[in-house]
């Protein structure tokens, strides 16, 4: 009976182990293969460019390629379903972005839910858009581009990349807490957003840093406040929305996350990875030329971000009555 019994006892530890070790030489093999990275978004712009960095820093760090693969269309749901519905084993990750909490309220029928169905790895960026008006507004200030708005009521065009999009967010965030009436004018991208602000036939965008900085500092643009809760170190002088409008707070960002399922040890060493590169001098300095501070963490961290990144860009795009099919 004792032997039995230490019999059985050896076998219940080692069945205790066997899945631990296998998790532990699981985490220790990946990756064996080529890895995806999945962008909802074109080559070219700075989304794409982060994921290039990225996964240039991941390919040196542990030894396979990281493969950037743009699957633009939908605000960026094509992807994210893309990935939603690969093996959870690793090998096909989402380049996540601001958009995804947007779009999880924008869309009347998605095909998955963002906050279920994909597994948090890692934070990556995080940067402010910046509040530019034309050359023709009056105001020189924020509180005087909210006075000059008020006044009239309608008047004021806001261009934004497109309904939902960031800037479209940020700029609805804005008229919510300071009560002013602005149109909103959608184009599709940014580009030609800006390109009819300096013209004059829109009067403000809360434009991403990098589509707009140069005209700011070839002055045929105006800056008037920065989105982030700081102030931007690359505009010094420039204040934010919030010491005006306390409170207010619109950041663009982007991370790295997996499909639901995938499995805790491969994402703890993605994670490793990408704060090892955060971390990385010249990587941060990549990434702050491209308007974005680093986003360090855990796979907690991440996630309880993304819970309330979600949570309050669902109130806004309510707010704003903004809806795509």
């Amino acid at each position: 009976m004792r032997l039995f019994r230490r019999q059985f006892l050896h076998f219940a530890v080692g069945a205790v182990a066997v899945p631990a070790v296998s998790r532990v030489a699981r985490a220790q093999a990946y990756p064996s293969r080529p890895v995806r990275i999945i962008v909802g978004f074109a080559p070219g712009g700075v989304t794409d460019i982060m994921a290039r960095l990225m996964g240039q820093w991941l390919a040196e760090r542990l030894g396979q390629p990281f493969i950037i693969e743009n699957r633009p269309g939908a605000g960026g749901n094509i992807a994210t379903e893309a990935v939603v519905r690969a093996a959870a084993d690793g090998y096909t990750l989402l380049l996540a972005g601001g958009n995804d909490a947007i779009n999880a309220a924008l869309y009347r029928k998605l095909n998955f839910n963002f906050i279920r169905d994909i597994t948090p790895v890692a934070g990556i960026a995080i940067g402010p858009n910046v509040v530019v008006v034309s050359l023709s507004v009056p105001a020189k200030t924020l509180p005087e581009f909210i006075a000059y708005a008020k006044a009239n009521p309608g008047a004021v065009n806001m261009a934004s990349a497109g309904t939902g999009s960031g800037n479209h967010m940020f700029g609805e965030l804005f008229k919510a807490m300071t009560g002013v009436n602005m149109v909103h004018v959608p184009y599709r991208g940014g580009a030609p957003a800006i390109t009819d602000l300096i013209a004059g036939q829109v009067q403000v965008n809360f434009s991403p840093l990098p589509t707009s900085i140069e005209y700011i500092k070839a002055a045929r643009l105006r800056a008037l406040a920065v989105t982030t809760a700081s102030r931007w170190p690359g505009l010094p002088d420039i204040p934010t929305v919030a010491e005006f409008v306390p409170g207010y707070e619109a950041s663009t960002w982007t991370g790295i996350g997996a499909p639901r399922g995938t499995p805790a040890e491969i994402v703890e060493k993605l994670n490793d990875a990408v704060n090892a590169g955060l971390a990385d001098a010249k990587l941060k300095g990549q990434l702050f030329d491209l308007g974005a501070t680093v986003l360090p963490g855990s796979p907690v961290d991440f996630a309880k971000f993304l819970v309330e990144e979600t949570k309050k860009w669902g109130d806004v795009v309510k707010f704003s009555g903004a809806k795509v099919e």
